[in-house]
Parts: C-alpha cells; structure tokens; sequence
C-alpha cells in the first residue's frame, strides 16, 4: 500500500505542477517544475528509493555518458538533415525561436534547467522509481510514457497556430488545435518510451537528459537558423 501511495502522490504533484506552471504566473512557469522535481526527490528519498531506484547512482554514470553523447550526435545529424530538406524545413518555423539569441538563451539555460533535467529527473527519476516497485518494468513503460505524452497537453494548446508547418498539414482553428495536441501527445509519449528505454539500460538519467536536451535544444537553434535564411 506504502508503494501505491508513493506512486499516486508522484502522479498528483506532477498534474498539479502541471496546471501551476501553465495557467498560473510567468515566474510560476519558470520554478514550478524545477521545485517540484526536487520537492519529489528529496520526498522519496526520504521514502526509501535508493539513488540507483532514481537513476542517480555514480556508478552507471560512464555508461549514462557514452550513451548520451550518442545519442546527442544523432539528434544533431537528423535536425540537420531536417532543417536542410525543403520537404520537412517549414515544421522548423516556430513563432517562438524566431530569433537566434532567442533561441541561445532557450537551448542553453531556459530548456536544460526548466525542461530536461527537472522533468527526466521527475518521470524518469522519480516516477520510474515508483512504478517500478508496484508493476515492473513493463508498467514503467506503459503508464510512465502515458503520463509523458499527457503532461504535454497544456503545452501543444498553441503549437499548430504558431508552427506553419504544422497550420498547413493540420489546418487552423479548433480542429486544428485539437489535432495538434493530439500530435504532441502521441509524439511526446513514444519519446518517453524512448526516454525509459535509455533509463532502464544505463541505468543513468544522464542518457536520457541528453537525449531530451539536444531534441528540444537542437530545435530551437535550427529553428532560429531556419527563420533567419528564410527571411533573409
């Protein structure tokens, strides 16, 4: 029961930061989830998870490394390759990182302190732990990639108006949104899975957090590198 409970508070300080960090305050958005990813270490720490339970162990982190920084050079050719190619540059277009120092500030300290790392030290530390003790590693990755895919909802309530990449596959408006947010949702829960994948085999959040950095750091750069040539 000590376990099931664990797992339900996880569940409802992450829904609860979530509704907090995007539909609260400016600075609510900036700390809330980076507090509440060490409100809930320090929570289950106290609870009994080991730091190799959270993927905090010193000793998996030559492994976390060598598989992070393979997988960070492969993010970087694929973005590349996508920034490049006519067929996929417009998806590149967001209203966001229109701007190169814009985009620098983003990639370097806005994503790295305020999405990667609190947020795979929640679901893939925290969370993972959790649920690997009452279902296994299968439920690690059903409900953990699940939860991930839904914790993107309130973020992708805009994403089709301000992609035009997106806009001119999925259309405007509200059938637009809503088949926006379910884009995000489906795409953002296949690269938890992923995200666990990297996890459960280093047994390191060091790979995931890369991986995570360099998909949305290396968006946002080739994003600002796209708007730029193209208006220029």
């Amino acid at each position: 029961m000590h376990a099931y409970l664990d797992v339900a508070v996880v569940v409802v300080v992450l829904a609860g930061t979530n509704l907090i960090a995007h539909f609260t305050t400016a600075l609510a958005s900036i700390l809330a989830v980076p507090i509440a990813a060490v409100i809930l270490l320090a929570l289950m720490r106290k609870r009994g998870l080991g730091w190799a339970e959270l993927g905090l162990s010193p000793r998996h982190w030559r492994r976390g490394t060598t598989y992070g920084l393979a997988a960070v050079g492969i993010v970087l050719a694929v973005v590349a390759i996508g920034a490049l190619l006519p067929l996929t540059r417009p998806f590149f277009l967001a209203d966001r990182y229109a701007t190169l120092s814009g985009a620098l500030i983003a990639s370097m300290i806005v994503i790295p302190l305020q999405t990667a790392i609190p947020e795979e030290l929640a679901f893939r530390g925290v969370l993972h732990g959790t649920l690997d003790r009452v279902y296994g590693i299968r439920g690690v990755f059903a409900s953990g990639s699940l939860l991930f895919g839904l914790w993107h909802i309130a973020s992708s309530l805009g994403l089709t108006s301000a992609n035009r990449g997106l806009t001119a596959i999925l259309g405007g408006g509200l059938p637009g949104q809503i088949a926006g947010i379910g884009l995000a949702v489906l795409a953002t829960g296949a690269a938890g899975a992923l995200f666990t994948w990297l996890r459960q085999h280093t047994g390191s959040l060091l790979a995931p957090i890369a991986l995570h950095w360099s998909v949305n750091g290396a968006g946002a750069l080739a994003a600002a590198l796209v708007w730029h040539t193209t208006l220029g």
